[in-house]
């Protein structure tokens, strides 16, 4: 099987990484010379995805298409030529037009029940301030009363049309993806994350400890928004517990980043696996049931000179080409840009143990192995390189 993904950012890495691990080969397209995913895929093109014609030509002897980009434009130029030379695309216009737009999202929740954190002006402060567009953390600011939340919205012209004001919630967040095709829906397993101070992901914890009425829930709550939508594909809903009832903050009709290598190494479910064999064949997938899912802990570490970081995965996206490396300081994996004696680098960790607590006790090893190593100012090759 050979898979070409449009985009190496963050969604491209993703997407390489899971693509490798399900034996494929992979084709990269980015007009970005120096993206993060070209060092895990097999063949790159430095291509502007506007450029049909071009596209059309590397295109040729592809099984199917992953879009991982979030522009507009270029994903309705891919969409045509997807038909055009007749390969299966893995995305749905429709479902990603509403998980792309905030105020559209929320709407649907509406409709369908779906409780969401209270809108402003009904809610008291503190308030989370997004733009409806954006995804992830992007543009996200925390607004502790009225005089802030004005001065906001004076810097951005005085208006709050484009913008998504919610109530603070600080309960723990978790994720779930979900498959859809053809009116058949399966939610996958369920993650916790943990954020840094910018609301970005640093952290992705499987399986999440929750108990099993409330995994069913989220499991439930996931099924009926990807109807609503009438999916064909995959989407990621995010919530918060917040006083024993999830509240919807986000969803989005795409393959996502982080969440989806942690549910592999947890379960070995292989989501773009699925979705392939889902798009080629034209049929849904049945899932087969894990047994015992192992504990994981994905997240990213910024090393420089004087200190180790834990922070969310922008940290990730601006690190140039990574390479995915082995028993990288006792870590299972890494994605990184690490080079023997490079004293300023970053790693996207991945430690597994046979449960949470064991996975976690591993993690905190790896972190006082590379902090030991940064002491002493120097650093050793951890491992051999792909």
């Amino acid at each position: 099987m050979r898979v070409a993904i449009i985009g190496g950012r963050l969604q491209g890495v993703e997407a390489a990484y899971l693509a490798k691990k399900a034996g494929w080969k992979v084709t990269l397209l980015d007009k970005d010379s120096s993206v993060p995913a070209m060092g895990l895929c097999d063949t790159f093109y430095c291509l502007d995805v506007g450029c049909h014609k071009e596209l059309k030509a590397v295109l040729k002897g592809v099984d199917f298409i992953i879009p991982a980009l979030e522009n507009k434009q270029g994903l309705e130029g891919i969409s045509q030529v997807a038909k055009e030379v007749d390969i299966p695309l893995a995305f749905d216009a429709h479902a990603y037009a509403i998980s792309s737009s905030k105020i559209e999202s929320n709407k649907l929740f509406k409709d369908i029940g779906i409780p969401i954190p209270c809108l402003w002006p009904e809610c008291a402060f503190p308030v989370i301030v997004k733009p409806s567009g954006a995804s992830g953390s992007q543009g996200v600011c925390y607004i502790k009363n009225s005089q802030e939340l004005s001065r906001l919205l004076d810097d951005l012209g005085g208006t709050s049309n484009d913008l998504v004001i919610q109530e603070f919630s600080d309960g723990p967040s978790f994720s779930i993806e979900v498959l859809g095709f053809q009116g058949t829906y399966q939610a996958l397993q369920v993650t916790e994350l943990e954020m840094d101070a910018k609301y970005d992901c640093k952290r992705v914890l499987a399986p999440a400890l929750l108990s099993e009425d409330l995994r069913r829930q989220f499991e439930h709550l996931a099924v009926l928004i990807a109807g609503a939508l009438n999916l064909n594909g995959i989407m990621d809903v995010e919530v918060i517990l917040q006083q024993g009832q999830f509240q919807v903050l986000e969803i989005d009709a795409r393959l996502p980043s982080q969440t989806p290598t942690a549910v592999y190494k947890s379960s070995g479910v292989n989501m773009l696996q699925l979705l392939g064999k889902m798009f080629t064949e034209g049929q849904p997938v049945e899932l087969l049931k894990v047994e015992e899912a192992k504990g994981t802990v994905y997240e990213h570490i910024w090393i420089t000179p004087d200190k180790l970081e834990v922070c969310g995965e922008h940290i990730m996206s601006e690190a140039g080409p990574l390479q995915l490396r082995d028993d990288f300081f006792g870590a299972d994996e890494a994605i990184t840009n690490y080079l023997p004696g490079k004293d300023a680098w970053v790693a996207t960790l991945i430690v597994t143990g046979e449960n949470r607590r064991e996975a976690w006790e591993k993690r905190c090893e790896v972190i006082a192995r590379i902090s030991k190593e940064l002491r002493l100012g120097r650093y050793v090759d951890p491992s051999p390189q792909f």
